[in-house]
């Protein structure tokens, strides 16, 4: 918000009617004025853009356009979101690092909180919708099925990345150990792409393409981690 550059008002005025009148006309110069970043004015309308998997997700269900197989539809949906957003989330920093260019940082923990929104929406699918809460059968699942195994696992994991993503966290934690926390989001990745590219039967085109992006990305930070090193 503006700061304005304040009337001093002495003895009496500053109780008095008049002296009350005299604060709220103050007006702040321009140069006094701090403008609002960038960011401030694009993360509203990027809060609402990345609602919009959801938006044609509910869309569709109203218009009875999930196919033969709702459920199923629903959950292949939801998780192909979160992990379309846990790979933006970690394009983040390269972009930034390629481009010389500090905006889409600011964008960085909205997004990766969008990746945990996702995904708790494709688990509870899984749990509510497709199992009803039979918690024999899920753990006949995360024992017998290597694809749900892995996921169940990355979405564990991803549970306390979310919890830890607020600034008093982060103050509470340290830095240091905030890092270190949040570095297990590599390893939420490459469990979450196991866990497509083990769940598809016959097309892995798209799984493999996930894996694709999630080796480049990852390959940037090794190859920039070893030059500082050198």
């Amino acid at each position: 918000m503006g700061k304005g550059i304040a009337l001093a008002v002495r003895g009496a005025g500053a109780t008095s009617p008049v002296g009350e009148q005299r604060r709220s006309a103050a007006v702040a110069t321009p140069a006094a004025r701090k403008r609002r970043p960038l960011s401030f004015w694009l993360k509203p309308p990027l809060f609402l853009f990345c609602l919009l998997p959801l938006a044609s997700l509910g869309w569709d269900a109203w218009q009875g356009a999930l196919g033969a197989n709702p459920i199923e539809a629903i959950t292949h949906r939801t998780g192909d979101w979160a992990l379309r957003f846990l790979l933006i989330t970690l394009a983040v920093t390269p972009l930034m690092r390629l481009a010389r260019w500090s905006l889409p940082g600011r964008f960085r923990r909205m997004l990766g909180l969008y990746a945990f929104f996702y995904a708790v929406l494709h688990f509870a699918t899984y749990l509510v919708l497709d199992q009803f809460f039979d918690w024999a059968a899920i753990g006949d699942d995360i024992v017998k099925r290597p694809y749900i195994t892995v996921g169940f696992a990355a979405f564990v994991m991803l549970l306390p990345l979310a919890v830890t993503s607020t600034n008093g966290m982060i103050r509470r934690l340290g830095g240091r150990r905030w890092k270190a926390l949040h570095r297990l989001v590599y390893a939420i990745a490459v469990l979450a792409v196991l866990h497509y590219l083990w769940l598809v039967k016959a097309d892995y085109r798209e799984p493999a393409a996930y894996a694709a992006v999630l080796a480049l990305l990852l390959g940037l930070r090794i190859w920039w981690g070893l030059r500082r090193r050198v």
